[in-house]
């Protein structure tokens, strides 16, 4: 496999990971053979121990003593449980903005949501992600940075292209946050964060039912499901 320049082997082995997770190919519960992983990358099995190091850290792998690497419980409430504390830590860092909003963080996030309106879906995703990264380097600190962070790899970019229309109710919500932050507004600066996050989680739980990822035969309370998958929900 040709060398991956700019990329961290470590961190292509997380993407593999939780690429197959994304896709049904891993199951919860299935082992993860790090040789066959570190083989099929081209990679020595250094970096493919740090990605599950890390992945446990996430919670997506369990690692038993002496056990091996296991994949971790994957479901409807796992991945609204991801994004709610996904919202919570960004809110955190958005309220701190809107606290004490600068010229120039405002001025780099208006630019950002104005590049939003016509961007194409990869670059919207690129965007988004600027606008968190603008956020967190003025106002939140290393480990509330860190945190944050941690999510970008979860949902890849990949992933989120293939998500009917999460561009056109996730625009507003960053026009939104700007304008609670320009208003000097914590409260509905988080409060937009949070409500974004709810949205964000649905829509990866109805991608996820429609690959087939999630049984839709059951919903994650164990009732009955429309084939079709879940609905989302209305509210923001």
């Amino acid at each position: 496999m040709p060398k991956r320049y700019g990329v961290k082997d470590k961190d292509v082995a997380v993407a593999h990971i939780v690429s197959g997770l994304l896709d049904g190919s891993l199951r919860p519960g299935d082992r993860i053979d790090r040789t066959e992983i570190a083989m099929t990358l081209g990679m020595s099995r250094v970096p493919v121990q740090e990605a599950v190091n890390q992945l446990e850290r996430d919670g997506i792998v369990a690692i038993p003593y002496h056990r091996g690497v296991f994949l971790e419980r994957f479901d409807a409430d796992v991945v609204r449980e991801h994004y709610e504390i996904y919202g919570m830590l960004c809110a955190i860092a958005a309220g701190r903005a809107a606290a004490r909003p600068s010229p120039e963080l405002l001025a780099r996030l208006g630019e950002i949501v104005a590049d939003m309106s016509s961007a194409d879906a990869e670059e919207f995703e690129n965007l988004a992600w600027e606008f968190r990264r603008a956020i967190n380097q003025e106002v939140a600190g290393p480990r509330l940075r860190a945190a944050i962070g941690t999510f970008q790899g979860f949902m890849p970019t990949a992933f989120w292209l293939a998500c009917a229309d999460s561009q056109g109710y996730m625009h507003p919500t960053y026009l939104d946050e700007v304008d609670a932050i320009g208003r000097g507004d914590a409260q509905a600066a988080s409060d937009v964060v949070v409500r974004r996050a709810a949205r964000m989680a649905e829509t990866v739980i109805e991608e996820l039912y429609r690959r087939g990822v999630f049984d839709p035969v059951r919903s994650d309370s164990g009732t009955a499901e429309a084939a079709s998958g879940p609905r989302l929900r209305k509210g923001r």
